[in-house]
């Protein structure tokens, strides 16, 4: 991966909705050989999946949640990464070292719902116990800055 990528990559965050013309533009190459670029991108799983930003809040989950899950085995196997896919409430998941086993980010509509969607974690097999951290505010959410 080039500077150009990188740009690339950075122009694609920014606004995924670019014609090829304005994202060669942006590089100085042609819409084909930007759209080649991407496509080389994606092939090599470099760009994931393109998909749009959504205000949480708009759409009823406005509650943002940090939890530690705490458990008594391994929480990075397959069992544990469906159980907590089939969570609708959960954007993400992570195995992290540290003082819990997962570090998991939950939104709801509300603290209620909230409290709903711990006690699904905890039913979890293996999960023992969770601490969480509420949002009151959010400054920002940034893409990954591909520049070196």
């Amino acid at each position: 991966m080039d500077e150009v990528d990188r740009i690339l990559l950075n122009e694609l965050q920014r606004d995924a909705t670019q014609a090829y013309t304005a994202l060669g533009k942006a590089v100085g190459l042609s819409a084909g050989a930007a759209h080649e670029r991407v496509r080389k991108l994606r092939d090599q799983n470099v760009i994931r999946r393109t998909t749009v930003d959504v205000d949480p809040a708009a759409v009823g989950r406005g509650v943002a949640a940090f939890v530690l899950v705490e458990a008594n085995a391994w929480m990075g196997d397959h069992p544990v990464r469906e159980a907590l896919e089939a969570l609708p409430e959960v954007v993400e998941a992570h195995v992290i070292a540290g003082p819990a086993s997962l570090l998991v980010k939950v939104r709801t509509a509300t603290t209620e719902d909230l409290q709903a969607s711990l006690r699904r974690l905890f039913a979890i097999d293996g999960v023992t116990g969770t601490q969480t951290i509420v949002v009151l505010e959010s400054f920002f959410e940034r893409p990954v800055d591909t520049r070196a």
